[in-house]
């Protein structure tokens, strides 16, 4: 069954209207209801079209975050083969919110590493809720430098509030983790390519998406931090998150715009969420766009080009 956004409260009643007809029709077959759910469900299709089609900036954030959405791990069970996962930062522990390893993609050895937030309580827990301690992005680290030394691209899944922020994680040093996660993904001569697919949450983020291109999902958002922390610092007020979220520009449109993501990958009407596979395979074929953009390059061209991608963050503006 699907949860309902706030934002969504008037198409929930309709199609729980039409799903009640279906039920009564299937209850009493001699009662015909077909054409009256027909009728709600094309005044439902029409509601969604218009509410996905104007989505404001804070509401894309509560649907990057949907608990339905699919998350890393649905993505390398659908799109990778031959996945064998790889465990530990060898030397403190291994952290279950970032996972990766060894894996084909259409046929092709790659590494794969994203963030897991997992998908009911006891998994969100034991992952964290997909927010990264130190010991994850040097995981992470460890991953990238072994694709490195055997040529192997590194495909990268973003889905994380941000760095997990508590004191254990401080003290073992997550802000010089997260910096040489991102060193890392600067260093490695093989193809690095990116995909938000739902948070992408400040630094926690960053480290994982240096690479060479860089696509969202047309629903998911990309910040330096969430709209709810934006508005803490600014306002003091953590309820001006709409405000915060429109000055942010964290929307795949925005930083498409801005010259900060290569590619926005469309959703299926309604958000992810609803047609899980249908946004896996529009993923996973972008996947395949980015790294045939890049088959042939050699070391120092790959480094050269994510270097420069870099570099020219900030050259482009929303007025242009």
């Amino acid at each position: 069954m699907t949860q309902y956004m706030d934002f969504e409260k008037p198409l929930a009643e309709i199609e729980g209207k039409a799903e009640e007809l279906r039920a009564m029709a299937r209850n009493n077959p001699e009662t015909d209801t077909s054409a009256e759910a027909a009728a709600l469900d094309a005044k439902g299709k029409a509601m969604m079209q218009d509410l996905y089609g104007s989505l404001t900036p804070w509401r894309k954030c509560l649907v990057a975050r949907h608990p339905e959405r699919p998350h890393c791990i649905d993505y390398v069970k659908r799109l990778f083969t031959d996945y064998t996962p790889l465990a530990g930062d060898r030397n403190f522990a291994d952290d279950h919110a970032v996972m990766g390893g060894l894996a084909r993609f259409n046929d092709t050895p790659v590494m794969v590493i994203g963030h897991e937030k997992g998908n009911d309580t006891k998994s969100r827990i034991e992952r964290n809720f997909g927010m990264a301690r130190p010991e994850g992005y040097r995981k992470a680290i460890r991953l990238m430098d072994l694709a490195g030394r055997f040529g192997l691209p590194v495909i990268t899944l973003v889905d994380t509030p941000g760095a997990y922020p508590g004191k254990g994680a401080e003290e073992r040093g997550q802000s010089e983790a997260i910096a040489r996660a991102t060193e890392k993904s600067l260093q490695i001569g093989t193809p690095v390519v990116s995909v938000v697919i739902g948070e992408g949450g400040s630094g926690g983020a960053v480290a994982f998406a240096t690479a060479n291109r860089l696509a969202m999902l047309e629903h998911a958002v990309y910040s330096v931090i969430s709209p709810e922390g934006c508005a803490s610092i600014l306002w003091k007020d953590a309820e001006k998150m709409r405000e915060a979220a429109e000055a942010l520009r964290l929307t795949a449109q925005d930083l498409k715009q801005l010259g900060v993501i290569d590619q926005i990958i469309p959703e299926p009407m309604g958000g992810a969420h609803r047609h899980a596979q249908d946004a896996i395979d529009a993923v996973g074929k972008a996947i395949a766009e980015m790294l045939k953009d890049l088959k042939g390059m050699d070391a120092k061209a790959l480094i050269q080009d994510r270097r420069r991608k870099f570099l020219d963050l900030g050259s482009k503006g929303l007025a242009a």
